[in-house]
């Protein structure tokens, strides 16, 4: 079964950005898909499509990694 998750990320600013959170998200077990949006200077966006459940701490922590941006929302469809 497929799910998406919504992410709102703060702290992005760039093309390069948007490549590392996509290629950190990615890299985890079950996710199929990111589409991240940027939104400079507020609140930017990223679709998780999924097959297995990731948890929130997970998400959070992955996105961290990817170059220190804040995961501020999650909710899953």
């Amino acid at each position: 079964m497929t799910n998406t998750i919504s992410l709102k990320i703060t702290g992005m600013s760039c093309e390069h950005c948007i490549n590392h959170v996509t290629e950190e998200l990615e890299a985890l077990p079950g996710v199929e898909k990111t589409e991240v949006t940027l939104v400079k200077g507020g609140e930017s966006s990223a679709v998780v499509t999924v097959d297995t459940d990731v948890d929130d701490d997970t998400l959070r922590e992955t996105v961290d990694d990817a170059g220190g941006y804040v995961v501020t929302t999650i909710e899953r469809h």
